[in-house]
């Protein structure tokens, strides 16, 4: 008896196994878009830009005339003022152990902009210390040093808040505060910062300067929510035309907004229409409004500002 010795051919087994194996990871990795790719990019840049506008107002307005800000910045400040250690070293190692904390509750996508913002004002810090060594503007005015001081600071927050990133300190825990409670940022800041400010009156035991801290800390905080709520500003369109379908799927498209159909009719003419409901940032508003014009010129458009948006794809539903 003899055994029929037919060699098997394993290569069409891992050659199908391999392609599925291909077809699952292609399933679960989702490559960024061009477009998500250059959005992530301007994040950067502008986290960036708000960062050398805060180290500007820190160390060219506030810190020569002995002013002090909140947060880490703030104790950094008082730790300078009463030693002379660079205000870049403390900072940093504050906002390495809050960092931390950041990552678990907040996330990679905020900690990662945020670590990014960290390095970024310590080496301007150093570098804008380095080129304004010597000179010290405003130096017989501080309450003038105090208001252009702090709207630098609040500026550069806003900016780094509406990019998804923040300066660090107290900035992650009124970001951690806010994502869970409807309070604005800056009035957490505001409740945190009041007793680091209060506290330099130990070292500089000048309550003239401590008044200025308290002005700064109020320009700041009032600045930054114009900036935060400006970029966060929504707005809804109410369109009315013939070629409704092609201008939703421009707008699903880019700005990447989503569209409601509503059904309408004309009171006066009786007529069946199709309405588009449309709901988008503020920003936004001159691409859509570009998009309508390009298609119909003649359409009906509405637009209102809206107080708020929550859900899917905006703002999370928050608690009071």
């Amino acid at each position: 008896m003899f055994l029929n010795k037919r060699r098997i051919n394993f290569a069409p087994v891992f050659k199908d196994l391999i392609l599925n194996l291909k077809k699952k990871m292609n399933a679960k990795l989702k490559f960024p878009s061009k477009q998500a790719a250059i959005h992530e990019a301007k994040d950067y840049v502008m986290i960036a830009l708000g960062m050398i506008l805060y180290g500007i107002g820190w160390t060219v307005f506030l810190l020569p005339n002995d002013i002090t800000t909140g947060g880490v910045p703030g104790i950094a400040s008082i730790v300078y003022f009463a030693t002379g250690l660079p205000v870049q070293y403390v900072y940093f190692s504050i906002n390495f152990i809050l960092l931390l904390l950041a990552i678990r509750i907040l996330g990679w996508k905020f900690s990662i902009k945020t670590i990014f913002a960290v390095f970024t004002l310590t080496f301007f810090l150093s570098l804008i210390q380095r080129v304004t060594q010597g000179i010290t503007l405003l130096h017989d005015q501080p309450f003038m040093a105090c208001v252009i001081g702090a709207s630098f600071c609040g500026s550069g927050i806003g900016i780094a808040f509406s990019s998804n990133g923040s300066t660090g300190g107290t900035d992650i825990i009124a970001a951690i505060i806010n994502k869970y409670r409807d309070i604005t940022l800056g009035k957490v800041m505001l409740i945190c910062d009041l007793i680091i400010i209060s506290s330099s009156y130990f070292v500089l035991k000048d309550w003239e300067k401590v008044v200025y801290g308290y002005v700064t800390l109020y320009i700041c905080s009032f600045v930054l929510d114009q900036v935060v709520n400006s970029a966060r500003q929504s707005v809804q369109f109410f369109i009315i035309s013939d070629k409704y379908e092609e201008i939703g799927k421009r707008i699903n498209v880019y700005p990447h907004r989503g569209v409601t159909v509503i059904n309408a009719s004309g009171f006066y003419t009786g007529k069946e229409i199709k309405m588009l409901f449309i709901l988008a940032k503020k920003r936004e508003s001159g691409i859509i409004f570009h998009l309508i014009k390009e298609i119909d010129p003649n359409a009906f458009v509405s637009q209102s500002a809206v107080i708020g948006v929550y859900g899917e794809g905006v703002d999370r539903i928050k608690g009071k």
